[in-house]
């Protein structure tokens, strides 16, 4: 709760125009003094980030200092400014376009979204080139404490450094939740609403407001009533986290004495600390794909291997299921003509994930080779994504086959029972969940593909958001189809998409027949309190009852029973 402060960035008016042949060296120097300025502005709030702060919040300020460092970034505006003779502010929004191009086009939301970190980047050194000065936010004084900020979008800097200024809320009009300020506002505990259209039109600065990021509820000039009701939720909120504190060293059992087991899903190395800090029993996705972003060249199979076995050190022991690249073959621009080759009209039905790696082995067989070297130095497991019929896992496994035979014969060790899973989120693969395992040691069921395909929209489109829906009737059999062919198969089957992670299916998915669950750190406690107050007994008819339901509001009638008493 708090007063609003309207956000309002100045547009950024870029001016296209080509420069005369003895201008080009001062324009060079002006591009490269806006790129120093730009890294300078960014330590500096670094700087600002007190030192017993988590890590992983500097890494985000770490990850655009790095952009800063990088030749897309720092020598390709520089070139087009030398060779196509035009302004800074033009060349960069040249590569800006250029960059973004390949992030729009992926298909992994998490990876789309990351195009915002090049926006930011890109956006704070075009004020630097127009010479614009600091924001409210970016003065550090107190000005800002206790206030909801209201904002297009906000960068990871423009998060820290509010955090820092002692900020209520945000919320932006703009974002996803795989948005790298909506994962920070999470990190940072900081109650915020991301993609909240429009929500300027009826806030004045000043106004009071409520933000409810459980809820995804802003509230203008509340009445007592209401005021009094969300103070008693903040009370509610605080002995609740308390709570959670308690369960990190605690098992995962059920009240009828069943034990669950509850993993970790994450993208980057500093995310091994989150795993362990909340007494996650190992990682049930790590995704990969983040090694090969923002980089001329894919990474070679030793860098590979040092990325894998630091982080098997990082786990002191637990497991980690590595998934291989899950990339599409993107639109694509080449470096050294800036044209754009060939796109694929619709990349999520196109070219992706296991598909590309088998068309394209240079790609693929470094990292197989990288993994399953590392299998020889912890408990490891590979998955395969977005498998959709067996001719493509029997090719996996015959490459896999071939790298074993070759390790053996140059006596390269690795561990030749190293499991291999395969994700289950193409409806095809569900369909047919036996046949597969019949042939993998684990299946992972992928629900945020799965609903995508079943549903047949595009999860991260705003127009038919609202068909994305993880409790309709043949989502819910997909999944009971999974889950049963690994039980009649004796494998173990898994749930690592969003779905396994949001409080209101958790009971749902027990009942359904699931014991493994792999979710983001931040909501793992959550997950286990639900588990540990859930008895199987009196969920699992309810649960086959909602399978049994045709209508939205019996299934979500039945999901209120399931869940009664849950705070």
């Amino acid at each position: 709760m708090g007063r609003a402060h309207i956000l309002q960035r100045d547009q950024v008016d870029i001016s296209e125009y080509c420069l005369k042949e003895e201008y080009i060296v001062e324009e060079v120097r002006r591009f490269e003094h806006a790129v120093l300025t730009a890294r300078q502005q960014l330590r500096a709030i670094r700087d600002h980030i007190p030192p017993a702060t988590a890590a992983d919040i500097a890494a985000f300020i770490d990850t655009h200092l790095l952009m800063l460092e990088d030749s897309a970034l720092t020598q390709e505006p520089a070139r087009l400014i030398t060779e196509r003779r035009c302004n800074a502010e033009w060349a960069v929004k040249i590569q800006r376009d250029a960059l973004v191009a390949v992030f729009e086009e992926m298909d992994d939301p998490y990876l789309r979204t990351r195009k915002d970190d090049v926006d930011h980047v890109v956006n704070r050194m075009q004020r630097i080139l127009l010479n614009q000065g600091p924001m409210r936010h970016e003065v550090p004084d107190s000005r800002l404490r206790g206030y909801i900020v209201l904002a297009d979008d906000l960068t990871p800097a423009d998060t820290v450094l509010m955090q820092h200024h002692g900020i209520a809320a945000f919320a932006t009009e703009h974002g996803g939740p795989t948005s790298h300020t909506a994962i920070l506002a999470r990190s940072l505990g900081i109650p915020s609403i991301v993609g909240l259209h429009q929500a300027r039109r009826y806030v004045r600065e000043e106004d009071l407001v409520i933000i409810d990021g459980i809820s995804g509820v802003l509230l203008v000039d509340p009445d007592p009533e209401t005021i009094r009701y969300y103070e008693g939720l903040q009370r509610q909120e605080r002995v609740h986290f308390a709570e959670l504190i308690k369960l990190k060293g605690a098992p995962a059992i059920t009240g009828d004495g069943i034990t669950i087991c509850l993993e970790a899903n994450i993208e980057l190395p500093k995310d091994f600390e989150s795993v362990l800090n909340v007494g996650a029993l190992g990682v049930g996705l790590y995704r990969t794909e983040y090694l090969y972003m923002n980089r001329d060249r894919p990474p070679a199979e030793e860098e590979q291997f040092q990325v894998y076995s630091q982080a098997l050190h990082a786990l002191q022991g637990r497991p980690i299921t590595i998934r291989t690249l899950d990339l599409g073959a993107d639109k694509q621009v080449d470096s050294s003509t800036g044209r754009e080759r060939r796109v694929l009209a619709n990349q999520a039905l196109g070219l992706r994930a296991v598909r590309l790696c088998l068309k394209e082995p240079g790609l693929f067989l470094p990292q197989l080779r990288a993994i399953i070297r590392a299998s020889a130095l912890g408990p490891l497991r590979l998955l395969i994504p977005m498998l959709s019929n067996l001719q493509e896992l029997y090719q996996v496994l015959a490459i896999i086959a071939e790298i074993r035979a070759e390790f053996r014969s140059n006596a390269v060790p690795f561990d030749p029972d190293m499991p291999i899973g395969g994700m289950i989120e193409v409806p095809a693969a569900a369909m047919c969940a036996d046949l597969f395992a019949k042939q993998l040691d684990f299946l992972s069921i992928g629900t945020n593909d799965l609903i995508q395909y079943t549903m047949a929209i595009d999860r991260v489109n705003d127009e038919v958001s609202y068909l994305y829906d993880p409790v309709h009737p043949a989502v819910l059999r997909l999944i009971r189809i999974i889950i049963q062919a690994a039980r009649d198969h004796k494998k173990p089957v898994a749930m690592c998409g969003e779905m396994a992670g949001d409080p209101r299916y958790v009971r749902l998915l027990l009942g359904l027949g699931l014991r493994d669950f792999s979710v983001h750190p931040a909501v793992l406690l959550e997950v286990k309190k639900i588990v540990n107050n859930t008895r199987l007994a009196e969920v699992m008819s309810l649960s086959e009852q909602v399978l049994a339901a045709s209508s939205s509001s019996e299934i979500n009638d039945l999901l209120g029973r399931i869940n009664a008493g849950l705070n």
